[in-house]
């Protein structure tokens, strides 16, 4: 299910404190589809993570101009933020996900407030990672 950061935002702020977006996210990351262990390959893995984090892109069969994901995370509040990165860009065409400002997600969910620098360097590189997924596909 494919939601843009206005509807993510209105759901972080009915949840109110932390501690609910917390449980929230580490609900999401329970409910990502399992990623195929074939995918789960060093080309697929997240550098700069302190957590073990892979993301797999595929074109849409329908419309190959539409980019889906895949993903797992060993930690439960990243596989979290990696289920809701992939509400945001999965369907999306690969120049909507480059255009994606990461600065404005965690800005605009408050993460920067709640995670380390260590968590948040890794978000940025798994960010990276999406995008670079989905440049080449696009090639």
């Amino acid at each position: 299910m494919s939601m843009n950061l206005d509807e993510i935002v209105d759901i972080f702020e009915i949840l109110g404190d932390w501690d609910q977006r917390y449980q929230y996210l580490v609900e999401l990351g329970e409910k990502l589809p399992p990623m195929p262990d074939s995918l789960k390959t060093d080309d697929n893995k997240v550098k700069g993570c302190m957590s073990q984090v892979w993301v797999s892109a595929y074109r849409d069969e329908q419309d190959p101009h539409r980019i889906h994901f895949y993903g797992d995370c060993d930690t439960s509040i990243i596989k979290g933020v990696l289920a809701l990165l992939i509400q945001l860009l999965d369907g999306r065409s690969a120049e909507e996900i480059q255009a994606l400002d990461v600065d404005e997600f965690f800005r605009r969910l408050k993460l920067d407030e709640h995670l380390s620098p260590n968590r948040h360097f890794g978000i940025y590189a798994l960010v990276e990672l999406m995008k670079e997924k989905a440049a080449s596909l696009a090639d």
